[in-house]
This record gives structure tokens, sequence and C-alpha cells, in this order.
């Protein structure tokens, strides 16, 4: 007769763990992107942009003015269109002479001394081109008797938003425009209820939920697009050229996407990994909102995927994994660690 065997505890497997779930929802772009694999070279096309950009960069060249006004409202047009980029060079010699020459119509009075929009632009512009603007240049539109900002401001509503703008770019200490910042924000509250609908409306609501400085740069051009085909003052050539611009690389990053896409399918973590967001697209925007320019491609596309797996990482720990596989899985994941950092 055999002798009676010891009590085994049947051994757990990964299907007896009682897992959570935060049932996440599916991605809403399924492979709507796949279908963006090649881009189309239209030549006509890009001879149209190279044409245009040619008379863009003339009209930021030809020579500045004594009150260079149209020519800071031309740069901060072609910033907010998002094409910059094409006329840095020509943007930083402009703002180079205007810094030299026309100081003295913003610092020590000239006819423009009432002229909020034109201060507030010109100290928005060259700070954040890196020249050191100071701030008490404001000065000048406080009243003598209490120190507070003129009343008759309230009613240019186009200068306090230029003024609201540059409050924006303010640093630790500077009084002056945390004053701003509070009167531009009240009245400019109070003139949206008021004006009319059309562009100036539509500016002045959007700051307020999100001032240029602080938008991405893609979603304000795409905006912005919109708002200057309504103005009457807009400038057709840029305009144009923004249009094909904006469009050509949008096509660009639709052939990114696709290939995100692709390889995210290949991974086929929808089926190995089901507990996990796949949220491969929003990881790409992100990555879009750091560099969009054409040229940064490879770090576009290397960021996104990276913030996909980081997502898919992330589920591991706050969804999927118990307390002990986890411990094994933070251990494998700081030799791994250990190791990057030798070979870089």
């Amino acid at each position: 007769m055999s002798a009676p065997q010891p009590h085994q505890t049947p051994k757990m497997t990964t299907n007896d763990v009682n897992r959570r779930s935060a049932n996440f929802s599916p991605t809403i772009w399924g492979d709507y992107f796949l279908s963006y694999a090649s881009i189309e070279t239209n030549i006509e096309e890009e001879q149209r942009i190279q044409e245009l950009k040619e008379r863009v960069k003339t009209m930021i060249m030809a020579p500045i003015p004594s009150k260079p006004l149209k020519k800071l409202e031309l740069i901060d047009a072609i910033q907010r269109l998002g094409v910059s980029r094409h006329f840095e060079n020509e943007i930083d010699q402009v703002l180079l002479q205007i810094h030299n020459n026309s100081y003295h119509c913003y610092h020590q009075g000239s006819d423009d001394d009432e002229d909020l929009h034109a201060a507030a632009l010109y100290f928005r512009l060259l700070r954040q081109q890196g020249y050191n603007i100071s701030c008490d240049m404001f000065n000048k539109f406080k009243d003598v008797n209490d120190a507070k900002f003129k009343g008759s401001l309230t009613n240019d509503t186009v200068g306090l938003l230029s003024l609201y703008e540059a409050t924006h770019l303010r640093v630790h200490g500077e009084d002056i425009l945390e004053e701003a910042l509070s009167f531009t924000t009240t009245h400019l509250e109070s003139a949206a209820h008021r004006l009319s609908p059309g562009p100036l409306l539509q500016q002045v609501k959007h700051a307020l939920y999100q001032p240029f400085w602080k938008g991405d740069p893609r979603l304000e051009a795409r905006r912005y697009l919109s708002i200057d085909c309504e103005k009457n003052s807009h400038n057709e050539t840029l305009l144009n050229f923004a249009k094909l611009d904006f469009n050509l690389l949008q096509k660009v990053h639709q052939k990114e996407l696709s290939e995100i896409t692709r390889w995210w399918k290949e991974l086929d973590f929808v089926n190995k990994l089901p507990f996990a967001r796949d949220r491969v697209v929003e990881s790409y925007f992100w990555a879009l909102g750091c560099y969009y320019e054409p040229e940064y491609s490879f770090a576009r596309m290397t960021l996104g995927k990276v913030t996909a797996m980081l997502v898919v990482i992330n589920d591991i720990y706050d969804v999927y994994g118990t307390f002990k596989e986890l411990e094994l899985f933070t251990e494998a994941i700081e030799r791994f660690e250990n190791k990057l950092i030798i070979i870089i």
C-alpha cells in the first residue's frame, strides 16, 4: 500500500487572478490614418507656394517706416498663421532694426504715446524674441493722480487685447504687468458681452480662454486662418501662402500617422494587452505639440511611439498587474535602465 501523498496547493495561473478593469473606451480613430500612406506631389502647388513665399519675404524686408506698427502687425500675423519658420532670419533682422531704431517711439515719448496696441505689440514681439524690453514703458498708460491704468483705455478693445497678450510674457516682480493682466481681463470680459459677432470678438473670447503664447502652434494657426479670412484688412498674399503651407504640412503629419498606426497594429496590443488604452494617435498629437516642423519628423514619430508605450506601461501598473507582478516588472525595468545608461 502506497504512502499517502502530502497535500499540494494547486498553482494559481494568471487567468485565476482577479484583475482590475478600468473599462477604457476603444480608440475612436480605428484604421482611419492608414489611408494616408503616401503624399502626392503637386508640382504646380509647390511652385505656387514658393512664389507666394518670396512675395511675403519681400513684404517683410521692405523698408521700415518711422512708425513700425504695420511691420509689427505683419510679423504678428505671420506668427499666428504658423508660417514664421520660413522667415526666421528675416524676422530677426527686422525686429533688430525696430529695436535699435524705434526705441524712442515706445520709451521716450512720441505721437504714439497713447497707442496701447502699438506699444503692447512691440513689447510682446521683441520680448518673445529674446530682447530685454522693460515693462516700465507701460507707465505712460497710467493716470498720474491715482497710478491706475487710464479709464479711457477701456474703450480700446484692440489695445486691451494686445496688452493682455503681452502680460503673459511677464516675469516675477513685474508688478505693472500683474496689474495690467487684472485690468485687461476685467475689461475684455466686459467687452465680450457687447462686441458684435466678428473676428475681434472671436479673438477676445479665445484669448481669455487661452492666450496665443500658451497655445499649440498648429491649433492656433488653424484657428487664426479662419479668423483672418473674415478680416477686411487681411493680407491676401500671406493668407493664401499660409493656407497652402498648412495643407502641405498637414499631409506630412497624416503620412507620419499612417506609419505609426501601421506600427501599432503590427504590435497587436489590442489583442495581446486588451486591458491597455489604444491612444497612439493622441500620443502622436502630444509629440506634434512639441515640434511640428517637417524637418523634425524622426524626433516627432519617436516621441509619439515612446509616449504610446508609456501609456501601456502606465495601464499595466494602474489596472492589470498584481503587487507581486509589478515588483518583478519594476526590477526588470530598472535593470534595463541601468544598461541603457551604460550604453548612452
